[in-house]
């Protein structure tokens, strides 16, 4: 019995040997590289090492690959670039997915995904991506991204790929400069490399290295990339000026504006970049997606101008930085109101800012140092003013010239931690409100990724008419991150004076908030699902500063996805006793007294790799001992039409009746509450036809509705929390509604350059016709006046490389 259970212990320390031992390939270095066609034909192959042995990485974990699954690729290198050719088997050629998509787009199709690690650090990962329609992807990935989630798409860099289908599979031939890469200049250099496989209609995902989905990070299991030698980090400097043209007409009334710019890239070292944009011009950004929003916290919503979500992975630690305050409403837009004279009134008051530029500077060192520096500069903002009585005109301004600055220092080390310092400034010309904000923040982990404790404290600093206000606040967990079961405790707190809403976001200030979770999930699929996860959490919130009880909450998570692809989930919380909301009522000391609540949701998801497909999602939230109550329900279908064409649809319905809340403040400082209905319906279309992979028109549609009936009682907020019926009378429905259209068509004339032009259709309206039924009120929106608008751009690459064999 002993030799048998010695022989067992033998076996699984050989196995658990063999799946973490780190697997190397040597590249070759060749005279005459390879031609860029899809065809592994050329010399520069013939002798090259393979990269093989593939492992599956989802849904199972480290089995063989079947035979006629396999993948081989090969390495070779020059002065100029590294070049990777695949053979991608695949028994059944013709049934390969290949759902057209442009670049960064990955839909239902089969690709190969490769991780270069030039500094071999296992936290620093730039990904390469190559589809079976030939389009390309590519991504920054950085510690905790182990899915799309968490990676930077919006990073792009040039270089060449094509890919061939075969009788036998299909084939992947790239070409990658080192200027897309960033990399010490040594004589000898290892980096780390991994390889992804994804065939879709199997829904599986293969590595070459194998990677531990228990503990870690995927980057944190990169083979090794051996045999690079004598390469330089070439001169990284490019230039992509642009030229636009817009024509909007609004209420009878037309204007016709141009505008030229210029965005650079310049490798100032081997580690470090620089990028600036001059004269930008965000006039096609895509419409945000607006809400009415009736609560006491300020609406978030995520940038999408692309100087701002292109390599800003060190500018968003410790979540110092909101991009959107670079641009935004002016600081004394609301004071103009307030310092109307009665005979005056409003001409112009500008809703946003303009920038004039800005720069960022990021990289890192060999020895894990990270470093950003960002700097942008916007514009005096003035609102005109007339008096009516003596047709006198005045300026006011609401914005002087300011400057918005962001510094970050980030030390990584054991390949799986990390310390952080981040600063941000806000300096605004004269007597205006000057800012700043630091963060110290630590992420570490054992080096056998079994546990990990994070957190931070973070520091505000406001100058405002004379007078320094600072805050604090502060975070802190421990985990257990690897293995079945998985569990986290925290802790936030923070002052009353903590403020960094002049270049960052939050929602909330004096709390001091508990929380606790543990998880159970599979990393091996088994007969029934390939993979689930159940989780439990809790969370306690106290006011700060006087120390008192304000809410609790206990939820129960599900997720799960059976080997058809149909995943399904739900969750159910609630909260116990009676619960006190101090951000309701708009006032520093004065809480809102309500019970706690009973939620549930649930949903579906079928499998995307059919023709039809569609999400639903339902919930239902009622509070005790009270008739406030909400449900909704969320459906979306979608129907790929082609490979080339697919529509998407979704409505949204939300439903809720007798919720209490805030509508004024009155002179005497009475607080005064309401009980409303609330109806929301939301109406989304989205699709897309390839022409190809360089080429595809686009249509993006959009209709919000949300209506708000109040009674005719209100209530005062009594000093207990309490609600006592008022005297107070008011209208206070609303009926919102925000109408988005976008039809644009984009075109890759030449890598890294673009044709986009664009037709955009937007209605906006805001009354208190709360009354009327979904027609009526269709209706009544499309007497408002239109907003349209149409644009073309044009952006051209140019690298400096390329221009001096010009020149």
């Amino acid at each position: 019995m002993k030799k048998y259970l010695f022989v067992v212990c033998i076996f699984i320390f050989s196995y658990s040997f063999s799946q973490n031992n780190k697997k190397t390939v040597t590249a070759l270095r060749v005279q005459k590289p390879p031609t860029i066609d899809g065809v592994l034909d050329d010399t520069a192959w013939q002798n090259a090492d393979e990269a093989k042995d593939f492992v599956m990485y989802d849904p199972g974990d480290g089995t063989k690959v079947p035979e006629d699954r396999r993948t081989v690729v090969k390495i070779v290198y020059d002065d100029e670039a590294i070049y990777f050719g695949a053979y991608l088997y695949d028994s059944n050629p013709n049934e390969i997915p290949r759902q057209f998509g442009g670049r960064d787009q990955i839909g239902l199709v089969d690709y190969l995904q490769v991780n270069i690690n030039p500094n071999n650090d296992g936290q620093n990962d730039t990904e390469f991506i190559v589809m079976a329609t030939g389009a390309q992807a590519d991504a920054k990935a950085s510690s905790n991204s182990n899915d799309f989630r968490g990676k930077d798409f919006s990073w792009s860099a040039v270089w060449d790929s094509e890919v061939t289908i075969t009788d036998k599979g299909w084939i992947v031939e790239m070409k990658i400069p080192y200027s897309a890469l960033r990399f010490s200049n040594t004589k000898t250099q290892v980096w780390g490399v991994n390889f992804l496989r994804k065939m879709y209609k199997y829904n599986e995902q293969y590595v070459w290295n194998y990677v531990d989905k228990t503990k870690g990070d995927f980057m944190q299991y990169s083979g090794e990339l051996q045999g690079i030698e004598n390469i330089k980090p070439p001169v990284r400097l490019s230039f992509s000026p642009y030229a636009s043209s817009t024509y909007t007409s609004f209420d009878g009334s037309s204007e016709f504006d141009h505008s030229i710019g210029l965005d650079l890239k310049y490798g100032i070292s081997e580690s470090f970049t620089l990028d600036a944009t001059l004269i930008p011009d965000f006039g096609q950004t895509a419409f945000d997606d607006q809400v009415l929003n009736l609560g006491p916290f300020e609406q978030h919503y995520t940038e999408k101008r692309a100087f701002f979500t292109e390599g800003t992975e060190l500018f968003n630690k410790g979540r110092l930085f909101y991009s959107r305050r670079i641009g935004n409403t002016p600081v004394g837009y609301y004071d103009v109101y307030n310092n109307l004279s009665t005979d005056e009134e409003i001409i112009d008051n500008p809703t946003k800012v303009n920038m004039l530029n800005a720069i960022k500077i990021s990289g890192r060192t060999q020895k894990g140092l990270g470093i950003g520096f960002f700097n942008a500069i916007t514009e005096k903002t003035s609102a005109t003013i007339k008096n009516v009585t003596t047709n006198e005109i005045r300026t006011e301004v609401t914005e002087p010239i300011a400057n918005y600055n962001v510094i970050v220092l980030d030390q990584q080390f054991n390949k799986n931690s990390s310390v952080s310092f981040v600063n941000t400034n806000v300096l605004r010309d004269g007597s205006f409100r000057d800012a700043n904000a630091s963060a110290l923040l630590f992420d570490i982990s054992d080096k056998g990724n079994k546990y990990n404790v994070s957190g931070n404290i973070k520091m505000s600093n406001v100058k405002e008419n004379g007078e320094n206000t600072a805050g604090y606040a502060a975070f802190l967990k421990l985990s257990k991150t690897f293995g079945n079961y998985q569990y986290a405790i925290g802790h936030w707190r923070s002052d009353e004076n903590y403020n960094i809403q002049d270049l960052g976001f939050q929602r909330r200030n004096n709390y001091a908030n508990y929380f606790g979770n543990i998880s159970y999930k599979i990393f091996k699929p088994t007969k029934k699902f390939n993979f689930y996860k159940i989780n439990f959490e809790t969370l306690f919130r106290y006011q700060n500063n006087p120390n008192q009880f304000s809410s609790n909450r206990f939820a129960l998570n599900t997720f799960f996805v059976t080997p058809e692809r149909f995943a399904f989930g739900g969750r159910v919380s609630t909260g116990v006793g009676t619960q006190y909301d101090f951000y309701e009522p708009r006032v520093d000391g004065r809480f809102f007294k309500q019970n706690a609540e009973l939620s549930t949701s649930a949903w579906i998801s079928t499998d995307y790799r059919k023709k039809f497909a569609v999400d639903i999602n339902t919930s239902y939230t009622k509070r005790y001992h009270n008739n406030n109550y909400s449900y909704g329900v969320n459906i979306s279908p979608r129907y790929r039409f082609s490979d080339k064409f697919e529509v998407v649809y979704a409505i949204d319905y939300n439903r809720t009746f007798n919720e209490y809340g805030w509508v004024n403040t009155l002179s005497d400082d009475s607080i005064i509450f309401g009980r409303r209905d609330k109806k929301t319906i939301t109406n989304t279309l989205s699709s897309k036809l390839s022409f190809n992979t360089k080429s595809s028109l686009a249509l993006s549609f959009r209709y919000y509705w949300s209506p708000v009936q109040y009674d005719n009682l209100f209530y005062e907020l009594t000093p207990f929390g309490d609600l006592a019926e008022s005297t107070y009378t008011d209208n206070h429905d609303i009926n919102y509604n925000i109408w988005n259209l976008d039809l644009s068509y984009s075109w890759e004339f030449a890598p890294g350059s673009q044709l986009i032009a664009l037709y955009r259709n937007s209605i906006f309206n805001y009354d208190q016709l709360s009354q009327l039924k979904f027609g009526e009120n269709l209706d009544n929106l499309f007497k408002e006046p239109v907003t349209n608008n149409i644009s073309v751009k044009f952006i051209y690459y140019l690298d400096y490389n390329k221009l001096k064999t010009w020149l």
